[in-house]
């Protein structure tokens, strides 16, 4: 049996609903009347930046909404980003479990600007469950490139091979099995169980 000491967890899409994806974009862009097609360009052209640091969320949205004037503040509509995250109860409740074991280093891994990340974190307790929050934004590279994960992995101080990374996307967990990092495909909860167990992560 493999000798797993690692879990790394995706957070938008396994453990919480994603937080700033296209489907929330296209809401935002409907609730605030915005041109879609412009804000989706302007997100494209600075959403690499916003992930990896070096924008601030009000940096972001001077680069692609307020520049110009509009009928609504920006607290409203970082409201409304906030409001797009919701909970995976039970991934959560995995996650809860394997905590619990004492057995694993619990982490995240995943892509996000950073006060979203920092407020997802705090709003759903992530805490409870992770002890390492490996974030694009906090690391200055995003998935699917090959140096967030193999900071990840000097981050931890395990052998790829001992750790395994959760993900809702095929590409993410390619990238990471190149390096020797298991993967495992999210696709619910009950799936989730039944793929850890394999790899003899029981809970």
């Amino acid at each position: 049996m493999f000798d797993i000491k690692v879990l790394f967890f995706d957070i938008g899409g396994v453990l919480l609903t994603n937080g700033w994806d296209r489907t929330s974009r296209r809401l935002a862009s409907d609730e605030f009347g915005l041109d879609w097609d412009e804000f989706q360009d302007r997100h494209d052209s600075v959403s690499e930046d916003f992930e990896t640091g070096k924008l601030t969320t009000s940096e972001y949205l001077r680069r692609t909404v307020f520049f110009r004037d509009r009928g609504f503040t920006e607290a409203a509509f970082v409201d409304f980003m906030e409001s797009q995250s919701k909970a995976k109860p039970d991934s959560l409740a995995v996650a809860g479990e394997l905590a619990a074991t004492g057995q694993y280093l619990m982490a995240t891994l995943n892509n996000e600007s950073r006060e979203l990340n920092d407020f997802r974190i705090k709003t759903f307790g992530l805490q409870k469950y992770f002890s390492v929050f490996l974030s694009s934004s906090y690391l200055g590279v995003s998935k699917p490139n090959r140096e967030i994960y193999s900071l990840a992995v000097d981050v931890v101080q395990y052998q790829p091979e001992q750790c395994v990374f959760i993900d809702d996307r095929e590409l993410n967990l390619e990238c990471a099995n190149l390096l020797g990092i298991r993967p495992v495909l999210f696709t619910d909860a009950d799936q989730l169980r039944v793929s850890l167990g394999e790899l003899g992560v029981t809970v």
